[in-house]
Formats: structure tokens, sequence, C-alpha cells
């Protein structure tokens, strides 16, 4: 099991450490950690999340599936705050209902970074559905 006390790691490439400062710590809310010349740490919710300076490695054409990352949470209105501070001209996917009426119905949303990097936020009306 997870020790509370431990953060989960993913690196990511970006093209712009200062578009990806922007992006994650003005927009989204995230605490910048650390800034290198080729890299910036942020604490994403809690996690670790690591922004390479990597152009030659952006996919031009990002999909869903299967490559996103994304934060699945338990209280609504942390799912709420992060909705109202994503701007609608960051949106992949714009906030909808999967599987509604099912016992794992939930709401989602997908943004793009400005790497083409995939996000997915998402809040489940039964949080024994969150795994």
């Amino acid at each position: 099991m997870r020790d509370s006390g431990n953060a989960f790691h993913l690196a990511i490439p970006c093209h712009d450490l200062d578009e990806a400062r922007r992006f994650y710590v003005d927009r989204l809310g995230c605490r910048l950690a650390r800034r290198y010349d080729d890299r910036i740490t942020l604490d994403f919710f809690g996690d670790q999340v690591v922004c390479h300076l990597a152009p030659e490695e952006i996919d031009p054409a990002p999909r869903m599936y299967p490559r996103h990352f994304g934060i699945t949470f338990r209280r609504r209105t942390d799912f709420e705050r992060v909705l109202e501070r994503a701007p609608e001209d960051d949106y992949f996917e714009p906030p909808f209902v999967r599987f509604p009426g099912r016992p794992e119905e939930h709401e989602t949303f997908f943004l793009k970074d400005p790497s083409n990097n995939l996000l997915e936020f998402k809040h489940y009306r039964d949080s024994q559905y969150i795994y």
C-alpha cells in the first residue's frame, strides 16, 4: 500500500519550460518545487511531475488513449476547483459524464498542456470506484 508520505513520480517531455510553468503553476495551481536549465519539478496535487526539456519528443498528434495522466479526486470540491481554473482553450475533451447511471459513473475532462501532454481530471460519484 502507498505511504501517504511518498509521492508518485512522472517525467514528461516539454518544448518550453516557461510555458510549462505557466500552464501547471499559474493555470492549474500546482507548486513549482525546483527549476533547472533542462527541467522543472512540480508538486502536482501531491505527486511529482517533472517536465523535461525535450522538444524532439513532443507528440504532434496526441490521443487520449492509451497515453494520458491526471488526478482522480476524492472530493468533488477539489475537482470543481481545477475545472474552474482550466481555461476552455486548454480542453482536449470538455467536461462530460462517463458511464451515466452505472455505479462507476464519473465526471471527467481532459486538458492538453503546451507540449501536447494530455491530462485527465475526474471525480466518481461513488468513491469506492476510484480504483
